[in-house]
């Protein structure tokens, strides 16, 4: 069809040409078992873009001879919904045939929305199959959850990538060489169909028999990190940044940072975190610490992108390198279940305060002494230890 994109025409037509996701789709896979059992659940396709989602779907559809609808809840409405469904229970009723709604961005539909295809995934009026690049379990509401299957699907590697681009080269009539294919491999970041839409774009502005890797960088022009800043990647970023700075180690820090700085990330919510961090994981084993972060607040507050950038590397290489102790955040939070546990225990008179006549005569203040053994906790809790040293 003129005008149809490269990764639309190579999309796959049966499951033996497709790539990746064994564990799905092998001899031993869930979703190869799942077809054969004949009793297909609705599912939820979780994974990141240009993993094969929408593929898939399409070839469950034709595996069991099922009737193909795909909508996006970008810009799907109720009423196409209602409409989808009243075809779906014509077509079963009267040709025995089901039908495979297919929902792109599933996580994109709100409550309500979701809430109306539970009574039709229950009678299996519809196999409902979701794509979503975010958590399911945040995105999808629990009742239509618990009726689905999830199946997860894994970025790419680059030697699968490698078959694809193989196969789109040949399409193309072109060839590439060994510079421009390693590029275009790291570059993809395991997505099919950007490295598809790439080679096309490649193809189309060069005369040349062989791409090369300056036809690749064009074509890229600059490649777009996958970064949402209310999605998964961003929550992985994060934790991996804060988990390396833990672990001290501050190469690993510094390439998180750069991963957040290059994607857009707010500087400030960098920094704050790692203010948190700084009394967290540092704490008493080096009181600067907290010092440090908060200035490196102040300083991408003042200065902002792109220079506050250096700021950010300063602290995340002095926090990573600092010595880390726990035990002021760990005592907070002992403490904090005790008073979950046993409410508001009697303060003990001795600390109480007595600003007037009658309560220093009720006792409040007496027996207070500055340096003492003597426990001031509530008397339910004498003794009890929150910092463990």
């Amino acid at each position: 069809m003129l005008g149809t994109p490269l990764a639309e025409i190579l999309r796959p037509k049966n499951f033996s040409d497709f790539v990746g996701q064994v564990h799905l789709v092998g001899v031993e896979g869930i979703l190869t078992k799942l077809i054969a059992s004949e009793t297909l659940p609705s599912l939820i396709l979780w994974g990141p873009p240009g993993s094969g989602k929408t593929t898939l779907a399409h070839l469950v559809a034709h595996k069991i001879q099922a009737h193909f609808v795909s909508i996006s809840a970008v810009t799907a409405k109720l009423e196409d919904v209602r409409k989808i469904v009243a075809e779906a229970t014509q077509r079963l009723t009267y040709y025995k045939q089901r039908t495979i709604l297919f929902i792109d961005e599933i996580h994109r539909f709100n409550k309500a929305q979701q809430d109306a295809f539970l009574p039709h995934v229950e009678r299996g009026t519809i196999i409902l199959i979701g794509a979503t690049t975010e958590n399911p379990s945040f995105e999808v509401i629990g009742p239509l959850l618990s009726r689905c299957r999830v199946l997860v699907l894994k970025q790419l590697e680059p030697t699968e990538l490698k078959q694809i681009a193989k196969k789109a080269l040949k399409k193309l009539k072109k060839k590439i060489d060994k510079k421009g294919l390693m590029f275009l491999l790291e570059s993809a970041s395991g997505d099919s169909r950007n490295l598809i839409n790439t080679l096309e774009i490649a193809a189309s502005i060069s005369s040349q028999p062989t791409l090369k890797l300056v036809n690749i960088e064009q074509a890229f022009q600059k490649k777009q990190l996958q970064y949402d800043t209310a999605g998964d990647e961003h929550y992985n970023t994060i934790s991996a940044f804060i988990k390396s700075m833990r672990a001290s180690q501050a190469d690993s820090a510094l390439y998180y940072l750069a991963r957040m700085v290059e994607a857009g990330e707010d500087p400030l919510f960098i920094a704050r975190r790692m203010v948190i961090f700084a009394s967290e994981d540092i704490g008493v084993a080096q009181p600067t610490a907290l010092v440090v972060a908060n200035e490196v607040f102040r300083a991408c507050e003042v200065i902002g992108y792109p220079e506050c950038a250096i700021n950010l590397a300063h602290g995340v290489v002095y926090l990573s390198l600092a010595k880390k102790d726990r035990s002021a955040y760990d005592g907070l939070r002992l403490a904090q279940e005790d008073v979950k546990r046993f409410g508001n225990l009697p303060i003990p008179l001795a600390v109480r305060n007595a600003p007037t006549k009658l309560m220093k005569e009720l006792g409040y203040g007496k027996g207070y002494e500055k340096y003492t053994q003597e426990s001031y906790l509530p008397q339910r809790l004498k003794g009890k230890k929150y910092l463990h040293k």
